[in-house]
């Protein structure tokens, strides 16, 4: 939250930013009439049923920081975990642990947006549903962790 709470500051430092309590999160706040300008994708509806396209200004932005990029979107909309496995074996059943991340979206651009910032970055990744992009293999997942980092 005091990442965000810079971050909210640095780009619009006439604002106040604020964190309101609620039942199981804290909110960060700032309000302006601006934000829509920085964040155009911002607007009426479901993200998933509008296009979410990056304006040239922010693709420069991500393009020059994309681990940064990557770093917001796992932290808002992915996560990192133990994948446990379960091999049945005729000996008896084996089992094993991995680290993996998972992205899930419900827009497709900003899965492909997402898929675009990894390939930038050389992490390995597949679609392990229609709205989730996996990320697996243990040298991609070590890559991912230089940027990503822990969700607090």
């Amino acid at each position: 939250m005091a990442e965000c709470k810079s971050a909210m500051s640095a780009v619009r430092p006439g604002n106040k930013v604020g964190t309101v309590q609620a039942e199981g999160c804290t909110f960060v706040l700032a309000y302006s009439r601006h934000w829509p300008c920085l964040f155009p994708q911002h607007g009426p509806g479901m993200k998933h049923n509008r296009n979410i396209e990056l304006e040239p200004w922010q693709e420069t932005i991500t393009s020059q920081h994309p681990g940064a990029f990557a770093r917001g979107l796992f932290h808002s909309d992915g996560c990192r975990f133990a994948n446990r496995v379960r091999r049945p074996l005729a000996g008896g059943d084996r089992w094993y642990e991995y680290p993996r991340y998972m992205f899930t979206n419900e827009s497709r651009d900003i899965l492909e947006i997402c898929g675009a910032t990894l390939d930038q970055l050389g992490v390995d990744w597949r679609f392990s549903r229609r709205n989730t992009i996996s990320v697996a293999r243990r040298d991609a997942v070590a890559r991912l962790d230089e940027f990503v980092g822990p969700k607090f």
